[in-house]
């Protein structure tokens, strides 16, 4: 388990991270997410003591960082994809990685088995491509088989099968009682993958809880209802106190109503329906309008679908 306690970081005028307090649970994925600039990064680099926070504390499985006699056997983290140096081969990479924690060299084949780099072992990490150093890094991670795994934006440079390799990867590692901290600016794969969310903005807790909670609670849900007598329909449900707008199918959004109510509605009035269906919004939508006001960085009045920390 991951404890952040009342974590505050500033760089000179600026307050990167303030008084940030949540947990990360072992046996599911927790993602964190937040606009451009919102200290994710920052909190991470605390996590590891990489960062000093000017206020508060982190404990790892009740302890610090620091304090854990081997820490990579504790917390495994990928934050930089690239600081591998060019003109070591992969294995020789993690080989350096085991013995300077103890590990067997054996183990830098298991893990590279376990990327799929196995093939290029004994390449240059130099010459890797960003996908392929991210299967790199998160080997690095895995070296020491940690209870604690911590990424950083893992599906850089990953094409759409290594993506669903890294989401079958990270529920695998939570199946099995794994903590299990995640950030990621591609939301629709963090829909897909993390279980609980941390949602900060500004250095500051916006969200913390279940992906399902988060996403309905933000963005609420619609019913669409398709119907030959929509026109009359309408009305129906208008005058039930129910909101209202068209449809591109042709039918029309209700919201604060269920599947249900409507159709409880359309039956009083003897109207057919051809459609009735429960629409949930996406994390998308819930993201953006929840953290729309944290946003540092904008272009053209819009807020970015991609964001980083």
């Amino acid at each position: 388990m991951i404890e952040v306690r009342g974590l505050t970081k500033r760089y000179r005028s600026t307050l990167a991270v303030d008084d940030l307090t949540f947990q990360v649970r072992p046996g599911v994925v927790t993602g964190f997410l937040g606009p451009n600039g919102a200290g994710k990064s920052t909190t991470m680099r605390m996590v590891l003591d990489l960062d000093r926070p000017d206020a508060g504390e982190v404990r790892i499985d009740g302890r610090r960082y620091r304090d854990h006699a081997r820490p990579m056997r504790t917390v495994g983290a990928l934050l930089d994809a690239k600081w591998v140096h060019p003109n070591r081969s992969a294995r020789r990479h993690l080989q350096w990685m085991a013995a300077a924690t103890g590990l067997p060299a054996t183990r830098a084949d298991e893990v590279l088995e376990l990327v799929g780099l196995s093939a290029v072992a004994g390449k240059r990490a130099g010459t890797f491509s960003l996908g392929m150093a991210q299967r790199l890094g998160i080997a690095g991670a895995l070296l020491g088989d940690p209870p604690v795994l911590m990424f950083d934006e893992p599906v850089n440079g990953l094409d759409p099968e290594g993506i669903r390799w890294i989401r079958t990867l990270m529920q695998g590692l939570a199946a099995e009682g794994r903590t299990v901290f995640v950030s990621s600016h591609l939301l629709s794969e963090m829909a897909l993958t993390a279980t609980e969310l941390v949602v900060i903005g500004r250095g500051r807790l916006i969200s913390h809880g279940p992906t399902a909670a988060f996403v309905e609670g933000a963005s609420g849900s619609s019913v669409l209802v398709r119907s030959p007598a929509i026109a009359d329909l309408v009305p129906a449900v208008q005058a039930a106190g129910f909101g209202v707008t068209p449809d591109p199918s042709g039918g029309a959004r209700v919201t604060g109503a269920t599947t249900e109510q409507v159709g409880e509605l359309a039956a009083a009035a003897g109207i057919v329906l051809h459609e009735l269906t429960q629409v949930r919004g996406s994390l998308e939508e819930a993201f953006m309008q929840i953290t729309g006001s944290d946003v540092e960085f904008t272009a053209g009045g819009t807020h970015p679908t991609e964001v980083r920390s």
